[in-house]
């Protein structure tokens, strides 16, 4: 799929409820949005995970979720193995579409944290004045500690236990041997991308990093997560939930408020 380029539309911004398949709001745009707070899934997941989220902030951000090919209404689309060619398309989408005049901030939820990182760097290399403001990374380790586990490789049955050994995924589909046929390419695709990911040597954003986990995660530790202040030229906070990999989901409330408390001061 051909990406969108500013260059492609004269320079301007389109309206992101033109129809484009990259870029989903849920709940609207509020009238004096304080930022714009764009979301990227995890491996497997699509936009739709960040509805509840989209529903408890739309008052206050314009709230958008990236919806990555292979998945829901893009099931017929090839999937991507490459974190780069991922977020190289999607700040050109974010380029075209999101307005320069409100603070932006990403929240990447594990795979979507290195996804939303190399987004990040990708705006940051086109100079259109829309690179973020704040980057918030949950539930993965920093890349430069990127390593490859092997799961996209797994044997299906194996496959289906790390899922549940993660949670988070929807439990119907795990149970359904059909359904979960259906789905696994499009999650072994998404492993391998993040999974052979490496960054440039020295990577880093030019806007404060949050790292966000829960305490019992398997798969990163406060350690893992503490050396994403190194992939920073300004700022860096650590946040500690209760709860594993999906914290996110368990805690809503609380994560919301650290968001909140770390968006809003943006407005200034």
């Amino acid at each position: 799929m051909t990406a969108t380029s500013p260059s492609a539309t004269g320079g301007r911004t389109l309206p992101l409820d033109h129809p484009g398949p990259w870029l989903r709001r849920y709940h609207g745009t509020p009238a004096r949005a304080g930022a714009t707070l764009v979301c990227f899934p995890h491996a497997g997941g699509s936009a739709s995970f960040y509805y509840p989220y989209s529903e408890a902030l739309s008052a206050r951000y314009d709230v958008i979720a990236v919806q990555y090919p292979g998945r829901q209404d893009r099931h017929r689309e090839p999937c991507m193995e490459s974190v780069g060619e991922l977020s190289r398309t999607i700040a050109a989408e974010l380029a075209a579409r999101v307005p320069a005049d409100r603070p932006l901030a990403f929240f990447g939820h594990s795979m979507g944290a290195v996804v939303g990182f190399e987004t990040a760097r990708a705006l940051e290399r086109l100079g259109t004045g829309r690179a973020p403001d704040l980057f918030l990374a949950s539930g993965r380790r920093a890349p430069a500690l990127s390593r490859d586990d092997g799961i996209h490789r797994l044997p299906d049955r194996a496959l289906l236990a790390e899922l549940q050994k993660l949670g988070g995924t929807d439990v119907r589909m795990l149970d359904d041997p059909e359904l979960f046929q259906l789905v696994v390419p499009t999650i072994r695709a998404d492993f391998a991308a993040v999974e052979t990911y490496r960054p440039e040597a020295g990577a880093r954003v030019n806007c404060p990093v949050v790292a966000l986990i829960g305490d019992v995660d398997p798969r990163v530790t406060a350690e893992q997560a503490a050396a994403w202040r190194d992939h920073t030229t300004a700022d860096f906070a650590l946040r500690v939930f209760s709860g594993g990999h999906f914290y996110l989901a368990e805690r809503q409330r609380e994560v919301i408020a650290t968001l909140t408390a770390h968006i809003d001061p943006l407005k200034a």
